[in-house]
């Protein structure tokens, strides 16, 4: 009889998490999942502890991002209930994201006692969470655990979706069975439609007077930037990003022009985009926020779209072509083109700044933080105006720029700057967030501080919900107004400064760059009415929907 010793499953788990690139896990401990914690500690895995769930679930949806898969642990019902819109999020925008859930035992379940955090029949948090998730599985049989495991995480990095795994927490220390590797079945393009896509689309950039590249978040989620860099660099195709991609090439580049969002774009790139005779349109997602509320006028016939596994061409589809497939044979089959890049319209130089004894405003703000941008900074959004505002930021290298373009939850950016800190950390995280967004989630900020990590936290400060009041206005889109320059005093070592001036914002943002050793955070005073080009657009449009237009 042998006497073989393997690994438990939660072994397994941390084990598997960490050849999968997965160093650090978020998470509020409860006690269905100490017992993991406590396999966690022993383990060259990390915990990072979070002021919620849901935040430790945007934290690992930013390390994800940064990564390529990220991880939180939470405790069964109460926890792991709180992370539902944070991990719908992370569904939505295509972000790997591992969420472990501790349970109750499965004697415990067998017995069916009335036992805390229980909302119902065992098996319904599995049901909510298959929603939202592209697998789930519990690990209540030993016999195929490890299996379930592997599949798990092998799917999150193959579909760049959440996964669910559930453990019992009388399985934690439980010995899995070794079984034979199962390797999942990748997906394998088509080789016929994919040489048939690549001729067509040859056929037509050299017949192409004007192209013209829409590169999109399906890029960034699939690690695809490097491709799409090479490409742009053999061809000196122009390029604009989707709102959802932004930074999907570094804003600096020569061939970059901006953000395409339809109506909502600046004259410069919304001209270029839609005066093209041949758009082609890399890992594009055609949603309502990156098409400006279907303001985009894009003709289908001059598309060339590569995305969710198949090529579209005018009518022509190409389907079980991979993105990654059709970009890299497309690269490798283009000649290189020895001519400059498109000539841009040479930016205007903003007045001086600060301007004496003059009221900050979003466009003075945004022109400010564009200045202070430098390669090591990372910037984190949230929703509402100052993400339409930073449309105008150009960040200097690829993938430096996260938010919740297309879900659009607020909330967002500060748990997700500490994911993604921890998973850059020779990056500096610069957060852009609103105060109403800081309210629900600006705790976290409390655990940067913790951990000594030293974000810039730039708070757009109009005491109410803006997004909503270009819509309609009413009371109650008005907020309690914060102090949040004095959260030091809370929160722990942090420094805050108020700005409502431009001269107060200089001082406040040289301040914040030279403090190396803890988190800043900058309350800046706006203006109720104050917004940006982009939001007046956007307001404009969600406006005769809510009164029950067109």
């Amino acid at each position: 009889m042998s006497t073989a010793k393997f690994d438990t499953i939660g072994q397994y788990l941390l084990k598997r998490l960490y050849e999968s690139g997965v160093k650090h896990i978020f998470g509020v401990p409860g006690d269905y999942v100490l017992g993991f914690y406590d396999l966690m500690v022993k383990s060259p895995v990390q915990h990072i502890g979070t002021t919620r769930e849901d935040t430790a679930a945007f934290a690992a949806d930013g390390y994800a991002r940064c990564l390529g898969m990220g991880a939180l642990a939470v405790t069964y019902g109460v926890g792991a209930l709180n992370t539902v819109n944070a991990v719908a999020c992370a569904y939505a925008e295509s972000s790997p994201v591992v969420v472990i859930s501790g349970g109750p035992g499965v004697r415990e379940q067998r017995d069916d006692p009335l036992i805390h955090h229980r909302f119902g029949p065992f098996t319904f948090q599995r049901e909510i969470f298959e929603r939202i998730t592209c697998v789930s599985v519990v690990l209540n049989d030993p016999v195929i655990a490890f299996r379930q495991i592997d599949h798990a995480i092998t799917a999150a990095r193959r579909f760049c979706k959440p996964v669910y795994i559930e453990l019992p927490r009388d399985m934690v220390m439980v010995e899995g069975y070794p079984m034979p590797e199962v390797t999942m079945e990748g997906f394998a393009s088509d080789e016929t439609a994919l040489s048939e896509a690549i001729a067509e689309t040859t056929e037509l950039m050299a017949k192409s007077v004007s192209p013209m590249i829409i590169a999109g978040v399906e890029l960034h989620r699939r690690r695809l930037q490097e491709t799409l860099v090479k490409f742009v660099e053999r061809t000196k195709f122009p390029v604009v990003a989707t709102l959802s991609g932004k930074s999907v090439i570094a804003e600096r580049h020569p061939a970059y022009f901006g953000i395409y969002q339809g109506a909502m774009s600046s004259e410069n790139a919304r001209y270029t985009v839609e005066q093209s005779d041949l758009l082609l349109m890399l890992g594009v997602t055609l949603n309502d926020i990156d098409t400006g509320i279907y303001t985009a006028k894009l003709d289908p016939h001059l598309m060339i779209r590569a995305s969710m596994n198949e090529v579209v061409i005018s009518a022509h589809r190409y389907p079980r072509v991979a993105l990654a497939d059709f970009l890299a044979k497309l690269t490798g089959t283009v000649k290189f083109c020895g001519e400059a890049y498109p000539l841009k319209p040479v930016a205007l130089e903003s007045s001086d700044f600060p301007e004496t004894n003059q009221p900050i405003t979003i466009a003075r703000l945004i022109e400010r933080i564009d200045q202070a941008l430098s390669d090591e900074m990372i910037v984190v959004c949230d929703v509402g105006d100052c993400l339409f505002a930073a449309i105008d930021l150009r960040v200097h290298e690829q993938s430096e720029f996260l938010a919740s373009g297309f879900y659009a939850t607020m909330g967002f950016a500060v748990p997700a700057a500490l994911g993604a800190q921890i998973a850059r950390p020779d990056h500096r995280a610069l957060i852009l967030v609103g105060d109403g967004a800081f309210q629900m989630t600006g705790t976290e900020l409390s655990t940067h501080a913790y951990l000594g990590l030293n974000p810039i936290v730039v708070v757009f400060n109009n005491r109410g919900y803006s997004t909503e009041r270009g819509i309609l206005e009413g009371p109650f889109n008005d907020i309690s107004n914060w102090r949040f320059d004095r959260l030091g005093e809370v929160f722990g070592p942090l420094t805050g400064y108020d700005a409502a001036t431009e001269e107060t914002f200089e001082t406040a943002l040289i301040n914040a760059l030279n403090n190396q050793t803890m988190p800043s955070i900058i309350n800046v005073h706006l203006a109720a009415d104050d917004s940006s080009l982009s939001m007046k657009r956007l307001a404009k449009h969600l406006k005769s929907r809510v009164k029950g237009g067109n």
